[in-house]
């Protein structure tokens, strides 16, 4: 029996529908974060003399440009940060139009939970991760060897520490969506959960910069007991 054009025509003009709102979604996101970048040029100084005060670096430029620099990606990583709710919003709002399952009333709901998640992520290495891991790395300055980091270096560290964490604690609102969309169910998840673990560490270890097993650590431990809380929201969203 021969199938009809139409379905796989329709198929591939939502992909494309798809592609577009997402690629309008990048642009939007990514003037977003220009804008919060250059206002947030005019406070990248106080800023990084709060994670210096914080994490107890000694900070040193290599070249002339390199404070004009880590300014600039201070600047930058502020923007991203500030705009990432815009970008959570611009996402959450493709799915209505392509996936039934995701009703528009959940939209604020969900955006609301993506927001207060990345500032938890955020919160958590600013408080206890950042200072906690860097101090554990000065720990190996002796009386011979001094720990000199370069002000670009540790402003790049941070700025992967920042969005790693925030974007990791999306952790139990990503499984709950997948719940919602069907695609898996919370008894199938718990049944893999020593797998669940051996994926937290390998992510922990990619997403560290830095080899420690504190660090390492420090990232396991909540991306676990965030997988945990996913798993009581998917059951609760299924009950």
């Amino acid at each position: 029996m021969a199938t009809s054009p139409e379905g796989p025509a329709k198929n591939a003009e939502e992909r494309i529908l798809l592609l577009e709102s997402l690629r309008r979604v990048l642009i939007r996101s990514t003037i977003a974060a220009v804008v919060f970048a250059v206002g947030g040029y005019y406070i990248a100084e106080p800023v990084l003399v709060l994670l210096q005060r914080l994490t107890g670096v000694e900070m040193v430029a290599y070249g002339l440009p390199d404070a004009f620099f880590a300014m600039l990606k201070m600047a930058l990583a502020m923007g991203l940060v500030a705009g990432m709710p815009y970008t959570f919003y611009g996402l959450l709002s493709i799915l209505p139009r392509f996936l039934p399952e995701f009703p528009r009333r959940l939209l604020f709901g969900f955006w609301i939970a993506s927001v207060l998640l990345f500032a938890a992520g955020i919160t958590f290495c600013l408080k206890i991760t950042l200072p906690y891991g860097v101090q554990f790395l000065l720990d190996f300055q002796s009386p011979h060897i001094a720990a000199l980091i370069s002000v670009k270096r540790f402003v790049s560290f941070c700025l992967w520490m920042f969005l790693g964490f925030g974007l990791i604690f999306e952790l139990p609102l990503a499984m709950i969506l997948l719940a919602r969309l069907g695609l898996v169910s919370a008894k199938r998840l718990a049944g893999y959960r020593r797998y669940a673990v051996l994926a937290i560490f390998i992510v922990a270890a990619v997403l560290t910069p830095t080899p420690d097993v504190l660090n390492m650590t420090l990232m396991a431990a909540p991306l676990y007991l965030l997988f945990e809380i996913g798993l009581l929201g998917m059951r609760f969203w299924s009950s």
